[in-house]
């Protein structure tokens, strides 16, 4: 990977560290979406990723009218753009039932979907709802990362059938994200939507036995995308997020799902303490820290080095080449972890053909808007 396709012409006057978008990769990795996908009426891509109004605009502008969030804010926003269909698939529980029932009242050009788990959260959802729309909810299955969802078939026919019954809320169908899914090798990736496909079919069928309609059954992430698209469920959508932007991390382990890195960071040289090493002002708060500090950005610009030190405000390297760089030389690169180095900018530089041309707020980035 090099820097030359992203750079600015002028950046002087940019500060850094600065996250960038590039609309023009962005509309192609929603295209290259809807292909894999054969249509856009099968995909409900995760906002979670760019948390921004003018993405899911032009997602929209394509023909992409269905849409998946992980927070409140995220669902508001999504409805203020236009969107017509937000599924919000987390738990809602505490404060978060009322609010998710405020949006719902004052989103009605919205269908805004509701995710449950546990009969507990669900009693507490349909006491915020009373009095207003009714709201669909889907189910939330755990198929193998065990972190939500329901694994034994009979809970989740239980709480299936504890929706249909409820005077507030209706049956939306299922939900199967296999973020465990993740192995470099494709032909794994593939055996296991294979294995939870014939669990989601079983479930189906016990569903259906009963008379119980399943309007949808959203599946997937960006790893196994191309596999759930060819998967035949009836009323199935697939649910791609990170690939919207792309970046290092799946870039690198998974080259055949055919997305482009869509968004950088732009760095500079602050310091030079010693001869072999270079520090940069990309430090933790501008790049996403969840992968081990080592492997947490790819730089364009700086070969052969490794990262010594990760701290709030610093970047430190070292490397060979370490004095063939001058203080406050502009650094391009791309995080491992797309997704949490977004929620650290209050804003993107939206370029094209290497010139700024807007700013997009990542308005969802807050966990409250106005709800």
């Amino acid at each position: 990977m090099t820097a030359s396709r992203y750079q600015i012409h002028d950046a002087s006057a940019i500060p850094s560290p600065s996250l960038l978008f590039y609309p023009e990769l962005i509309r192609a990795n929603l295209a290259r979406m809807i292909e894999i996908a054969g249509g856009s009426d099968r995909l409900r891509p995760h906002g979670k990723t760019h948390k921004t109004r003018e993405i899911f605009q032009m997602a929209l502008q394509m023909g992409v009218r269905k849409h998946k969030v992980a927070t409140v804010a995220e669902a508001e926003l999504a409805a203020q753009s236009g969107v017509p269909d937000v599924f919000l698939a987390y738990p809602l529980v505490g404060p978060n039932c009322e609010r998710f029932a405020r949006l719902v009242r004052s989103s009605p050009q919205t269908q805004i979907l509701a995710c449950v788990d546990d009969v507990e959260a669900t009693a507490q959802l349909e006491a915020a709802l009373r009095g207003g729309p009714p709201v669909e909810a889907v189910v939330d299955l755990d198929v193998g990362q065990h972190r939500t969802g329901v694994s034994e078939l009979a809970k989740a026919v239980a709480l299936y059938e504890r929706i249909a019954r409820s005077p507030v809320l209706r049956c939306g169908g299922l939900h199967a994200y296999d973020g465990h899914n993740n192995a470099p090798e494709p032909e794994k990736r593939r055996q296991v939507v294979a294995e939870i496909t014939e669990r989601v079919q079983e479930l189906l069928n016990l569903l259906h036995r009963k008379g119980l309609p399943v309007p949808r059954i959203v599946a997937g992430g960006t790893p196994s995308f191309p596999f759930w698209a060819k998967v035949d469920l009836p009323n199935l959508e697939c649910s791609p997020g990170t690939c919207v932007l792309h970046d290092h991390g799946y870039q690198s382990k998974f080259s055949d799902v055919g997305f482009t890195i869509a968004a950088a960071l732009l760095g500079r040289v602050v310091s030079k303490p010693t001869s072999d090493r270079v520090t940069l002002d990309l430090g933790t708060k501008a790049v996403g820290f969840d992968p081990p500090p080592a492997n947490r950005i790819a730089l364009w610009d700086i070969p052969e080095h490794r990262v010594v030190g990760h701290y709030e405000e610093h970047l430190i390297l070292e490397s060979p080449h370490a004095e063939q760089f001058g203080i406050g030389q502009e650094v391009y690169g791309s995080p491992t972890h797309i997704c949490t180095t977004v929620a650290l900018h209050r804003e993107a530089v939206v370029v094209e053909r290497g010139r700024v041309v807007d700013r997009w707020p990542i308005l969802a980035r807050d966990r409250r808007l106005t709800i």
